[in-house]
């Protein structure tokens, strides 16, 4: 879908929260990336790309919109349903394999090996296991830190993250705010 531009931009324009998740709108001029429902007023067309999921937008440089937070659906809705390998590889990444085995432990799991399962989700979803992976890190990251009351060190360790260095960084790239400064705007 994400393709389509003319189909894109009339979902974005028509604000239809049906179509969240299966694509995100990516902003030239500002570097933000939104759910096709998002209450912003709509960018020009020329301005606009689309990506596949949260993890491409995040790789090709944008960050997370913090009105519509389109960081929070980072897959496609058809995910649960499909059992190819790019489907059953977000759902190992989800579960933490990428983590704690590695791409070569995510391609043995699926059974294929590491160039093919990058190729396929390169084609895919736009981005490779590593940034899935981290786009989930941050994900976790964010929940923890707004609805609980640890520490930022264990929710680094608890998101996944190798150490709070990267946590920190990571954070401050995907959310353009700090792990301290995300706690302080939760509701």
């Amino acid at each position: 879908m994400h393709t389509d531009t003319e189909r894109c931009v009339r979902a974005v324009r028509s604000k239809d929260a049906r179509f969240d998740g299966w694509f995100f709108t990516a902003v030239l001029t500002t570097g933000i990336y939104c759910r096709p429902s998002c209450p912003v007023v709509p960018p020009k067309p020329a301005n606009m790309t689309f990506y596949p999921s949260a993890a491409a937008c995040q790789q090709a440089g944008f960050r997370a919109c913090k009105r519509c937070r389109p960081d929070t659906s980072p897959g496609s809705p058809e995910w649960n349903e499909r059992a190819d390998l790019t489907a059953r590889a977000m759902r190992l990444i989800a579960d933490g394999v990428v983590d704690r085995e590695g791409v070569p432990g995510l391609a043995a799991r699926l059974g294929y090996s590491t160039r093919q399962v990058e190729r396929q989700l390169l084609a895919e979803l736009g981005a490779g296991p590593l940034a899935l992976a981290r786009a989930q890190r941050a994900q976790t990251a964010r929940l923890l830190i707004e609805t609980t009351a640890l520490p930022m060190a264990d929710i680094a360790f608890a998101a996944g993250f190798s150490s709070v260095r990267t946590f920190n960084d990571t954070v401050r790239e995907v959310y353009a705010l700090s792990p301290s400064e995300l706690r302080t705007r939760a509701p």
